[in-house]
Formats: structure tokens, sequence, C-alpha cells
């Protein structure tokens, strides 16, 4: 019988392949990662797919600037306890990027419609995106939102715009959306508000404990002195 891995599994994995220490502000950030990833992976209605994977990457990256360290082994330590690759989300994640910058208009269309333009190869995306919209068992996540907004703020610069492109993005991928408190947008807007939200608390926490560091230098400069 096959056991579905616990939230303590994944964190003994992770201290097992990576051992050193990590100040408090970045452990609370891969904590809280590790545990979203989890639960998100061992669900039976998860699928993979390319925008989770720019979703997760930009999450990673974004949160852990800064990161005193090489985060190369940390990253890997990370995914690998969640059953993730590292290196396949990196490069799902580039793909998308680069699919954003050269051929913007084109994947903008087929955000919003799911029409395929022959012109530009979109596989796997195309393929993927096609499956979550007639799966109305599709497992939402705040990392999938996430990587969708990272590709509409690449393409479009207004944010305004964004907003709306966002809300045509939703209305295409999740017609068998059935939550009656709210639209599949609403809840894409009020997860990238506390998205921003968090990331800028983790800014701010950042810079106060940069700030703390390079004070208690000075001092101890000054006592030597």
């Amino acid at each position: 019988m096959n056991t579905v891995p616990t939230v303590s599994d994944a964190k003994r994995a992770f201290f097992k392949a990576f051992p050193q220490p990590i100040s408090a502000i970045y452990r609370k950030i891969v904590d809280e990662l590790l545990v979203e990833l989890h639960l998100l992976t061992v669900n039976q209605t998860f699928r993979y797919d390319s925008v989770f994977a720019l979703g997760v990457i930009t999450v990673f990256d974004r949160f852990m600037e800064g990161y005193p360290g090489d985060l190369l082994p940390l990253g890997e330590a990370l995914f690998q306890a969640v059953r993730l690759s590292m290196q396949q989300l990196r490069q799902d994640a580039e793909r998308l990027r680069t699919l954003a910058t050269n051929h913007g208009a084109e994947l903008l269309q087929f955000l919003t419609t799911l029409a395929t333009n022959t012109n530009i190869d979109l596989s796997p995306l195309d393929a993927q995106l096609k499956e979550i919209a007639a799966n109305p068992q599709f497992k939402y996540s705040r990392l999938f939102a996430v990587g969708l907004f990272t590709l509409i703020e690449t393409i479009v610069d207004d944010k305004e715009k964004q907003t709306e492109v966002l809300k045509q993005c939703c209305h295409t991928l999740y017609p068998h959306w059935n939550q009656q408190d709210s639209s599949p947008a609403d809840r894409f807007l009020r997860d990238l508000d506390l998205y921003r939200s968090n990331l800028e608390k983790a800014q701010q926490a950042k810079l106060m404990m940069s700030e703390l560091v390079e004070a208690e230098k000075k001092k101890k400069a000054k006592v030597q002195k």
C-alpha cells in the first residue's frame, strides 16, 4: 500500500539534504514554501504545468533574494523534498519568459482565447492550458496565479490592462469554476494581493536585518579602536 508522504517527511528530507543553518528570515520563507508545495503536490488532483513552474521559480527567486550563500543547493534540496526538480522548474519557467519576451502578442492571444497560433511553438503550454480549461477538477494554487500574472506583466506594462487581461484569462481557463462566493478572477486577485503584501513584508524584514548587522559591525569596529 502506498503511503502519502507527510509534511514531516518533507521537512526531514529537506534537512537531510541541506543540513546547513539558515538565518531566521529565510528559514521562515523556506519552511512556508516547503509546506505549501508539499500540500499541493500530494493532492490527487494536482497536475504539473509550466505556468505553475514559473510561479514557483518567481516566488523562490523574489523571496530568497539577498540570501547570504549559494542558493542552488538550498533550492535543489527544497524542491527535491517535495518531489520536484529545480532544473525542470527553471527550464520550463525560462521557456515561458522567453515566449513572453519574444512573442508577447501571440502568447497573450492564446492566454485569453486558447486559440493556437501555428506561427509559434507553444508546446507544452498549449496542451497544458487546454487540459486545465477542460478539467473541472483542476487544482488551483496561488503559485499558478503568480505564474500566470508573471507572464501577463512581462507582456503588458499598464497595471489596469494587466488586471483586465488577467480577468479574461481566468474566464477562459475556468469555465467550470463552481465556487459560489467568488469568481476565479476574484480569487486570483486576492491571492496576488496577498503575495505582494508578503513579499513587501519579507523585503522590509531583510532590510531591517541588514541594517542591524551593519550597525553591529560598526559598533564592534568602534570598540576595537
